[in-house]
């Protein structure tokens, strides 16, 4: 089994080890990948809902921290 500590330079978001999914791979870039859902739900501990959804825009999707960003995958499609 491969192991995100199998991977050098990966950026990880605090707090969120269990909403990983995987790693995502392109040419020349690798990425942590978060279930999205998942970081909602660990947010909502500590606040409602539409803070988690503001704080997770904001703070989380809104935080580039250069090619290795991590990216978070919307497994829910809607109509």
């Amino acid at each position: 089994m491969i192991l995100l500590e199998d991977y050098t330079d990966l950026v990880t978001v605090d707090g969120f080890d269990e909403a990983i999914i995987g790693v995502v791979e392109r040419i020349g870039l690798i990425a942590v990948c978060y279930d999205r859902s998942k970081v909602i739900q660990i947010l909502m501990r500590d606040m409602n809902e539409d803070d988690a959804w503001e704080y997770y825009h904001y703070n989380v999707v809104g935080a580039y921290v250069g090619e290795a960003t991590p990216v978070f995958l919307d497994t829910v499609f809607h109509d």
